[in-house]
C-alpha cells in the first residue's frame, strides 16, 4: 500500500480496512487528506486542471468553485439506496433491502480496480465537535476531489481527528466508477458501520458524512445507544432581554427548513430587539442532557442548500453565506463575468452563459413545464458553504454539549387539512402526529389536491432500520426524558379555495414561533380540539402584517372532513410499515378517529 504523505493514524483496524480496499479498487498512490490550506489548494488546482472544478470571479466569489456532475446523477436516488441488515425484518418495508453478503458481493464487482489510473484519497473526519459526547467518527476513502473538498466543508475533517479513531470508525468507501446508472449503489451496512456508495458523483450519494451517516447510519446508532439521530433545523430565538429559546424542526423536502433555519424576524419584532441564531439547517443529534432536558448539536460543519429559489429575499443569511468558499454544483455560469447564476436568485438571468449541462445557454427559451432541459441551473443545483459564514450562524453552534430544545416541531405541506400550528396532547401523541407527517402536490391554479406522501418525522428516505422501531425508539425516549421539549406541528402552505396560499410565510413564520415558545413556558393559552391544542386568535401577533383576524381565524380552523378522509389513508400507510408498528400509535390513531365523531 503506497501513502503518498504520512498516515494520520497508527489504528491497525483503520490500516487493515484501507488496505483491503486498496487491494479491490487498485489505486495508483493513496493520499490522506490533513486540510491545511496547502494540500486542499493543491487539490483546487488539480481539479481544474481537469476540469473537475471551475475557478469562479477571486473578487466577486473569492475562493468559490463550479462543478457539474454528470446529467444522469444529478440527485439522491431512492431506488439505488439500500439498508443491507442481515434480516430484511430489521430494515423494514419503507426501506429498500439487500442480504449484506450478497451485496457486498455484487458491488466488489464494480469496485474492481476502479481506482487504476486514479488517487484513493483518505478522508478521516469528525460528526459533531472533535472529542465531545456527541462526536462520531468516520473515514471516506473516495476518488474524488470534489468529494474530499465538499467534506472538508461539510464535517470537521484532517489531521486532528487521526488520534479518535478507533475500531468503532465508520468506514465509507466510494468510488467514481464509470458512473453507470444501472449499477449505482448507495449502501448501509448498520450492523457493520459500513457504508459503499459506488457509480455516482452527486454530493447526496457521495457524502458520506451526511445523510448516509449523520442519519441512516447514526439512527440505528441512536436507537443501539439511547439517542436520536434526526432530519431536523435548530434555531435559537433570542428576546430583547438576551434569553435565547431553542427549537428542532423537521420538514419533508420543498417545505421551506432552510429558510425556517435562517429566518429574519419580521420589521416588528426586529425593532424590539429579537434575533434568529442558526445552529443548523439539516441534521440533528439529540441527547438527554444531565438537567433533564433534550440537547441537541448539529453534527454538520456546512450548508449542502438547493440554490434554485434561494435569493435576497427567501434566505439573505444562506445567500450571504455562499459569497466566499463555496462550491456550486449544477447552477448556471455566467461567463460575462465569471459568476454564476439560477433561476429564482434575482430578475437579470445573464446573456452569455453555460448552463448546468456546460451547454450555451439562452434565457428566452426557458419553459417551466420542462426545467431539467431549459433553466440555466438544475432544479437540485445545490451551493456547498462554510456554516461560519452565514451571518446568523449561532454563537453555540460549536458548543460540544449543544443547546437545550424546548419544542420540536413537525411541518408538512397541505392544503386543507392541517391548521397553521397545532399543539401535541403530550409526548405520545406527539410522536403519533410525527409519524402521520405527510405533504400534498397541489396544482395552485385549481385548487386541486394531489398525492399526499406520508414522510413520517421527514425522516421516510433516512431510517437506518425498521420504521415501526425507529416509532418505538421515539416512544421510549419520551420515557426517559425527565423534562421533554413540547411537540407541535406547523403548516405554512395552507390554501384557499382557488389555491393561492394564505400565511405569507418566511419572516412572519416567527409569529408561530412566539406562540410556540408562549406554550412551551405556559404563557399562552389554546383550545383543545379533536386534532390538538389549537392557539386562540389574539395570541397570534399580526402586527406589522396585512392579514385579517378572519384569515388567521380561517387558518386556524380545524377542517374536520378533511382529516376524516386522512384517516382512511394513514391506515394505509401504517399497514405499509407493517406489524412492528407500536401499539400506542394504533391507540392514538383509534383515538383521534373518536374524536372527529
Amino acid at each position: 500500500m503506497k501513502f503518498e504523505n504520512k498516515q494520520l493514524t497508527d489504528n491497525k483496524y483503520v490500516l487493515d480496512w484501507i488496505q483491503e480496499c486498496a487491494e479491490l479498487t487498485n489505486p495508483d498512490k493513496i493520499v490522506w487528506i490533513t486540510a491545511e490550506e496547502e494540500q486542499l489548494e493543491e487539490l483546487r488546482r488539480q481539479a481544474c486542471e481537469t476540469k473537475e472544478l471551475y475557478k469562479l470571479n477571486k473578487e466577486l466569489l473569492p475562493g468559490c468553485y463550479l462543478h457539474r456532475t454528470a446529467v444522469n446523477d444529478v440527485a439522491r436516488v431512492e431506488a439505488r439506496t439500500f439498508i443491507c441488515t442481515r434480516t430484511k425484518e430489521d430494515a423494514g418495508n419503507i426501506n429498500n433491502w439487500i442480504e449484506p453478503q450478497e451485496c457486498y458481493a455484487r458491488l466488489r464487482k464494480l469496485y474492481k480496480n476502479s481506482m487504476v489510473g486514479r488517487t484513493m484519497y483518505v478522508i478521516p473526519y469528525a460528526m459533531g465537535q472533535l472529542g465531545s459526547a456527541f462526536a462520531k467518527y468516520g473515514v471516506e476513502l473516495t476518488d474524488s476531489i470534489y468529494v474530499v473538498l465538499n467534506m472538508v466543508i461539510m464535517t470537521r475533517a484532517g489531521a486532528a481527528v487521526g488520534k479518535y479513531l478507533d475500531e468503532h470508525f465508520i468506514k465509507g468507501l466510494h468510488s467514481k466508477a464509470t458512473l453507470d446508472p444501472d449499477n449505482r449503489y448507495i449502501c448501509h451496512f448498520p450492523e457493520d458501520n459500513t457504508i459503499w456508495s459506488v457509480n455516482s458523483g452527486y454530493g447526496g450519494n457521495v457524502l458520506l458524512g451526511k445523510k448516509c451517516f449523520a442519519l441512516r447510519i447514526a439512527s440505528y446508532l441512536g436507537r443501539k445507544e439511547g439517542w436520536m439521530a434526526e432530519h431536523m433545523l435548530i434555531l435559537g430565538l433570542q428576546s430583547p432581554d438576551g434569553v435565547i429559546k431553542y427549537v428542532a424542526a423537521a420538514f419533508p423536502s420543498a417545505c421551506g427548513k432552510t429558510n425556517l433555519a435562517m429566518l429574519i424576524p419580521p420589521e416588528y419584532y426586529k425593532k424590539k430587539g429579537y434575533k434568529i441564531w442558526c445552529v443548523g439547517d439539516d441534521i440533528a443529534w439529540l441527547r438527554i442532557g444531565a438537567d433533564g432536558r433534550l440537547w441537541a448539536v448539529n453534527p454538520e460543519n456546512g450548508f449542502f442548500g438547493v440554490a434554485p429559489g434561494t435569493n435576497e429575499h427567501s434566505n439573505p443569511n444562506a445567500l450571504a453565506a455562499t459569497k466566499s468558499g463555496a462550491i456550486f454544483t449544477n447552477v448556471c455560469h455566467d461567463l460575462g463575468n465569471n459568476t454564476v447564476w439560477w433561476e429564482g436568485l434575482n430578475d437579470n438571468p445573464p446573456t452569455n452563459a453555460l448552463n448546468w449541462k456546460g451547454e450555451k445557454w439562452d434565457y428566452r427559451t426557458y419553459d417551466k413545464n420542462d426545467k431539467i432541459n431549459t433553466s440555466g441551473a438544475h432544479p437540485n443545483s445545490r451551493f456547498t458553504a462554510v456554516a461560519k459564514n452565514c451571518p446568523c450562524v449561532s454563537p453555540e453552534f460549536d458548543n460540544p454539549d449543544g443547546v437545550p430544545i424546548s419544542a420540536i416541531i413537525f411541518g408538512g405541506r397541505r392544503a386543507k387539512t392541517a391548521p397553521l400550528v397545532y399543539q401535541s396532547f403530550n409526548w405520545q401523541h406527539g410522536t403519533f402526529v410525527g409519524s402521520i407527517m405527510a405533504s400534498e402536490t397541489t396544482a395552485a391554479a385549481a385548487g386541486a389536491i394531489g398525492v399526499v406522501r406520508r414522510d413520517p418525522m421527514a425522516m421516510r428516505p433516512f431510517v437506518g432500520y425498521d420504521m415501526g422501531d425507529y416509532w418505538a425508539h421515539w416512544l421510549e425516549m419520551g420515557k426517559r426524558i425527565p423534562n421533554p421539549p413540547k411537540i407541535f406541528h406547523v403548516n405554512w402552505f395552507r390554501c384557499d379555495d382557488e389555491g393561492h396560499f394564505i400565511w405569507p410565510g418566511f419572516g412572519d413564520n416567527m409569529r408561530v414561533l412566539m406562540w410556540i415558545l408562549s406554550r412551551c413556558e405556559n404563557k399562552a393559552e389554546a383550545r383543545q380540539t379533536p386534532i390538538g391544542y389549537v392557539p386562540y386568535e389574539k395570541d397570534i401577533n399580526l402586527e406589522g402584517t396585512d392579514i385579517s383576524e378572519q384569515t388567521l381565524a380561517d387558518l386556524l380552523s380545524i377542517d374536520t372532513e378533511s382529516w376524516k378522509d386522512d384517516i382512511a389513508n394513514i391506515k394505509e400507510f401504517y399497514a405499509l410499515v407493517g406489524d412492528r408498528v407500536p401499539q400506542e400509535l394504533k391507540t392514538e390513531l383509534d383515538a383521534l378517529e373518536k374524536r372527529l365523531g
